[in-house]
């Protein structure tokens, strides 16, 4: 059996889980569609937590998603095919997607990218998205617009970004530098004595 019939066969048997069980729908939907939301939204609490751990947490996770993103560009040059939805019969499409070139999954570099950078610094609160994560890039499987293969590179490009961002940025002053400035104004205009040393 060749890779592309294993792949298309992982494909089936996830995506065709939404006809027999479609009670699970909706949920499989919310996070294939806006958990990525809630996933922005949990980096913008942090960030305004004000505490100077949490905002290099934040910038390693943009930092790795962009160079993860610029990957994945990479190898979508290299390999590329069309959704599954577009391309194969009777596949339970459960979302609104475009036809495009689906390798890897965005969902996965985004999802994978910002958990791993988040769970390397804060450990104890954020195992939790290293589940979700990839339920994120199963959930993308099932409603029909990612083949297995798409979100299995998607997250390998963002857990090696995050792992490399992770062990780079805090050797790079300049980044430490850019933060302080942006510090001081911020205080400037907002002054805060009290800050959340829990978060």
């Amino acid at each position: 059996m060749s890779f592309s019939e294993i792949n298309i066969d992982v494909f089936r048997a996830i995506n065709d889980l939404g006809a027999p069980n479609s009670a699970f729908n909706p949920v499989v939907i919310f996070f294939a569609e806006y958990m990525l939301y809630f996933l922005f939204l949990v980096l913008v609490f942090h960030w305004f937590t004000r505490r100077t751990k949490n905002r290099m947490m934040v910038i390693q996770a943009v930092i790795a998603t962009v160079v993860a993103e610029v990957l994945g560009k990479i190898a979508g040059h290299f390999y590329s095919h069309n959704q599954p939805f577009a391309v194969l019969p009777h596949v339970n499409k459960l979302i609104d997607h475009a036809i495009d070139n689906s390798f890897p999954s965005d969902h996965s570099i985004v999802f994978f990218s910002i958990c791993v950078s988040v769970w390397l610094v804060r450990k104890k609160e954020w195992w939790l998205w290293l589940i979700l994560a990839p339920c994120v890039a199963i959930s993308r499987v099932w409603v029909g617009v990612h083949y297995p293969v798409d979100v299995l590179t998607g997250a390998l490009l963002g857990i090696i970004s995050a792992l490399f961002v992770y062990w780079l940025v805090p050797k790079l002053a300049f980044i430490k530098q850019l933060l302080n400035m942006y510090e001081k104004v911020e205080n400037r205009i907002l002054p805060s004595k009290n800050k959340t040393e829990n978060f």
